[in-house]
């Protein structure tokens, strides 16, 4: 067996609590946060009520994740109840859906069938060096038209023989 004493292995929870210390935000706040950016790029404002429907969760777990970006400064009332986004919260929630469109391009470039599923499920776990890599990928692949459609015969070739 190798010798692995220079690695640190820990549970996905155990990766998220030393990334939690760290001041980064949680999985389920970053889902929140790209919700009101992609919301906010859409109105200008959202407000709980919509969020929740979008994420299908209750109002009252959406009221509770939304105060706690507020208070991480990412979010912002208005007078009217209306949520805003900070700089802090523009700035973040642009990488996250970056990051998202990034993920999920790539997985239907891969042939995945629940693309989105998929995407929702690991997107949290990359890192931004590990998203610029598979953006240069994807430009890769947009550049180079012969090698894509020699990958899309590949793919399509196998497609029925995956061992998963």
């Amino acid at each position: 067996m190798g010798n692995d004493t220079d690695l640190e292995f820990r549970t996905v929870r155990g990766y998220q609590l030393i990334k939690q210390q760290e001041g980064q935000l949680t999985p389920a706040l970053e889902d929140y946060l790209e919700m009101a950016y992609r919301l906010c790029l859409q109105h200008g404002y959202t407000r709980v009520g919509i969020i929740s429907g979008e994420l299908h969760v209750k109002p009252s777990s959406a009221s509770k994740m939304i105060s706690r970006l507020v208070n991480l400064g990412y979010l912002a009332y208005d007078r009217h109840e209306s949520i805003l986004l900070t700089k802090k919260g523009q700035e973040s929630g642009a990488y996250l859906l970056e990051r998202h469109n990034t993920v999920e391009e790539f997985l239907q470039l891969i042939g995945c069938e629940n693309a989105l599923e998929e995407t929702e499920l690991i997107e949290h776990s990359l890192s931004p060096a590990t998203v610029c890599r598979l953006n240069t990928l994807l430009g890769f692949f947009k550049s180079e038209s012969c090698i894509r459609k020699r990958y899309e015969e590949l793919k399509n070739k196998q497609r029925g023989t995956d061992n998963f």
